[in-house]
């Protein structure tokens, strides 16, 4: 062997070695921080107090606001270095008295099914509405039926999720469009109300809420609208399929108010090294009224504050400045998240990565990242630390709602992405609550979104 190769080999090991140091080390913190996380965690009481103690807490309302006063107290107590609230106006939207609806096969002879009104709707008239009604599969079908065949009658929009798709994320976009722009469409064609399956794969008693938009419809033009459960969808489907002729009655007492002021809840352990770069993991502390929504997304806010309070537990001082933001409004206007990024952005601060946990609180499987290669590529190096934890989920596409405002060059936005296989069973829905969530799987997504925090903490962006 020559003697020149002596120290090109010698150098080849020594950065061998220290990488495997590297990894041994990463090895080591990732365990403290599930070790934690599993017999000591937070996450769960913070949940059960969320939940049960303060429960549904839609935007503008006075739990919302309940929320932030417990979040700010919380995040204090862990003695972190700074906590603070950022003011937004949020839309404040009430449901009014529970919704009815009722099939008419003929005069006098109704079967009563669950429906809720979808939020932003307006409300039906005093008494409310009953019409004939006409199903479609989707907004497309409202331009081959005219208005000749819709004026005067409620559209009932019955496009399934598509069950076949694994991943259900996309099954929920595959027809979400019916629930946000039905009513807006249907107007144009002179319909008088609007019925949206719900956005569940399962067959249920639930209706699901969740937002909708009329677009630039004038107020003379919006038209009420609702979702009903996918049991009473069947049902409806089967008998209109029988008498064309029907009848669909439907009552709801909602009502939009005037924007009130809300906040994110912010807190910060500041970076030892980098204190202007700024890492943020969090959720969004609202709401939709009908659950306690435990899964959308209490768990995530609580799995975010966990990610703070785990490094202060096992003594981790990160290089960069962490914030946990738990942001309001995600559900129906996203002005928390909006609001975040405008103001980062108006004080220059430099944000390097957010992690958003907002798709339940159920196993933890990995991640999707909104990054660019050569950090994507760091990422999978570390794909085998989460292993042992049967953590095999690293996708390029997608991150979260709220943090998708902070999309710039240079930054790795992140979503925690739990099994999705029960989470629309729940989504919006009156069972989203806090007995549906597991303890075990909520504080493996905390410590997974930890570990996730403390490696781009610890190797920085590419």
């Amino acid at each position: 062997m020559s003697k020149n190769l002596l120290p090109f080999l010698f150098a080849i090991l020594s950065l061998n070695c220290l990488a495997q140091n590297e990894i041994k080390e990463d090895s080591i913190t990732l365990k403290k921080i599930y070790k934690t996380s599993l017999l000591n965690g937070k996450s769960y009481a913070w949940l059960d107090h969320l939940s049960n103690q303060i429960g549904a807490r839609l935007s503008g309302s006075v739990n919302a606001q309940k929320a932030v006063e417990w979040g700010e107290k919380e995040l204090k107590e862990l003695g972190i270095d700074k906590v603070w609230l950022q003011s937004v106006m949020v839309p404040k939207w009430t449901r009014g008295v529970t919704e009815f609806a009722f099939i008419e096969t003929e005069p006098g002879k109704t079967t009563n099914v669950p429906i809720c009104a979808l939020g932003g709707s307006v409300p039906t008239p005093i008494g409310g509405i009953k019409a004939s009604i006409v199903e479609v599969q989707g907004i497309d079908d409202l331009k081959k039926l005219g208005s000749e065949k819709i004026t005067g009658k409620i559209v009932f929009f019955n496009r399934p999720m598509q069950a076949d798709l694994i991943e259900t994320f996309k099954a929920y976009g595959g027809c979400v469009d019916q629930r946000y722009s039905g009513a807006a469409e249907a107007s144009k064609f002179g319909a008088i109300g609007v019925i949206v399956r719900s956005m569940n794969l399962r067959l249920d008693d639930f209706p699901h809420t969740g937002s909708m938009s009329y677009g630039d419809l004038s107020d003379m033009d919006k038209i009420p609208a609702a979702a009903i459960s996918t049991n009473g969808a069947d049902l409806l489907s089967s008998i209109l399929k029988l008498n064309p002729k029907i009848k669909f009655h439907m009552n709801m007492n909602c009502r939009t108010w005037k924007d009130v002021e809300s906040f994110n809840v912010i807190g910060q352990i500041t970076g030892s090294e980098y204190p202007n770069e700024y890492m943020v993991v969090g959720g969004h502390l609202d709401s939709w009224d009908l659950g306690d929504g435990s899964h959308d997304d209490g768990a995530g806010v609580v799995q975010s504050m966990e990610v703070l309070r785990l490094f202060k537990e096992i003594g981790y001082k990160p290089k960069r400045s962490i914030r946990v933001v738990l942001f309001m409004n995600e559900e129906n206007g996203l002005r928390g998240g909006k609001k975040y990024a405008k103001v980062a952005k108006n004080k220059g601060e430099n944000h390097v990565f957010a992690l958003e946990s907002d798709a339940g609180g159920f196993t933890p499987r990995g991640f999707s990242f909104d990054c660019d290669d050569a950090n994507f590529k760091q990422v999978e190096g570390w794909k085998s630390l989460f292993e042992p934890y049967l953590i095999h989920y690293f996708a390029k596409g997608g991150s979260g709602a709220d943090i998708g405002p902070l999309k710039k060059d240079g930054i790795v936005l992140a979503g925690l992405r739990p099994d999705s296989q029960r989470y629309f069973d729940y989504h919006h829905a009156k069972n989203d609550t806090f007995d549906a969530v597991n303890k075990r799987e909520l504080e493996l997504g905390a410590a997974t979104m930890a570990s996730l925090v403390y490696l781009f903490d610890k190797y920085g962006v590419k």
